[in-house]
């Protein structure tokens, strides 16, 4: 290997590996930035989840001529898939937050 390239081998961003998502280093996050981060996630799938499902009602009741309650998707489909969201965004960030504690001392 030239000088050069293992200059920019050593200078290239982390994208893969433990604490690391496309690049993003989740593993230096502190208590209250995971906890928020968390939260951000699982209301983001809340809502996209809710979108979906509201979609998918529409077009079965426009194909198959009922009325399915739209107020469904929030309480069937958004609600389990945020909270689900969420408990896995907390265990994630959870434990990598406890390893970096561990680690410090």
């Amino acid at each position: 290997m030239t000088q050069t390239s293992q200059r920019e081998a050593s200078t290239t961003p982390r994208t893969v590996g433990a604490g690391y998502l496309f690049g993003v280093p989740l593993g230096d996050l502190g208590w209250f930035t995971s906890l928020l981060m968390s939260f951000a996630l699982g209301f983001a799938a809340f809502f996209a989840a809710t979108f979906c499902a509201i979609f998918a009602i529409l077009f079965y009741n426009t194909v198959t001529h009922h009325a399915v309650d739209f107020a469904l998707t929030y309480r069937l489909v958004g609600l389990p898939v945020g909270l689900l969201v969420l408990v896995v965004a907390l265990g994630y960030l959870g434990t990598l937050w406890v390893r970096r504690q561990i680690r410090q001392t």
